[in-house]
């Protein structure tokens, strides 16, 4: 009899670590581009939490926890070592509400400009909640526009060099696009944990290389450097759609 308690007990308890901590189960090197999907269960058991930034104009995100936990860590030491201040910018974005995004920028502006400027639903790397774009504020003014932090290399150099001790990395460097399918984006960085991020700053690589994905290179041609099997099959819907409005 004790013994049937002591095997209940222990499997109650192992359901309560796995409820409680969702967060051991992702893939913290989980590859999402222009080309790899989100796994179809991701989403169900990343760990969300609630993060407010602290820039003049507060907003609250979504966020993994444990990135969280690393990333105010990471914008503690920066504040304190080098009085540069990082707020967050963007962070998690369900495919549902990319869905979304896509269907407006289709209706509006046609396939051909969606293609170029939005990511096709399941493959935007804010799905993970892993990836965060952060923005600057200096002397109090909040700096978010692309050119202008472009242009803010000094500052970014000094927080490209920290991310590695707080397990992020920075997911578009310059000069990789034919690797990592966009254009240097020194905002964007992505928590792969610590050991991953260090590895991946010592051999000078990308995510793609550092996983052994980066076989398949990115062209000019737009075309070539998405998923076009969905294309193909929200075009089919869309198809499927209007034949049916047409019927009814």
């Amino acid at each position: 009899m004790n013994f049937l308690l002591f095997l209940f007990l222990l499997s109650y308890n192992s359901f309560l670590i796995s409820t409680l901590n969702p967060n051991d189960e992702i893939d913290y090197l989980v590859l999402v581009n222009k080309k790899y999907k989100l796994p179809d269960d991701y989403e169900s058991k990343v760990d969300l939490i609630n993060a407010t930034n602290y820039s003049p104009n507060p907003r609250t995100f979504e966020i993994e926890r444990k990135a969280f936990e690393y990333y105010t860590q990471l914008r503690n030491k920066l504040l304190e070592e080098n009085n540069i201040q990082i707020e967050l910018d963007s962070v998690y974005r369900s495919v549902k509400r990319q869905q979304e995004i896509w269907d407006e920028f289709i209706e509006k502006y046609g396939e051909e400009y969606t293609i170029s400027h939005v990511a096709v639903p399941g493959h935007s790397e804010h799905h993970t909640g892993l990836a965060i774009d952060i923005c600057l504020v200096v002397n109090g003014t909040v700096i978010d526009d692309n050119d202008e932090m472009i242009a803010q290399r000094e500052i970014f150099a000094k927080i490209h060099e920290k991310l590695a001790d707080y397990g992020f990395i920075l997911r578009y460097p310059e000069g990789k696009k034919y690797i990592t399918g966009y254009d240097y984006e020194p905002w964007h960085l992505r928590f792969v944990l610590v050991d991953n991020a260090k590895a991946i700053k010592n051999q000078d690589v990308t995510l793609e290389e550092f996983l052994g994905k980066d076989d398949e290179r990115y062209t000019d041609d737009i075309t070539d450097n998405i998923d076009k099997g969905y294309i193909l099959d929200n075009n089919l819907l869309l198809f499927l759609a209007l034949i049916a409005c047409l019927i009814f």
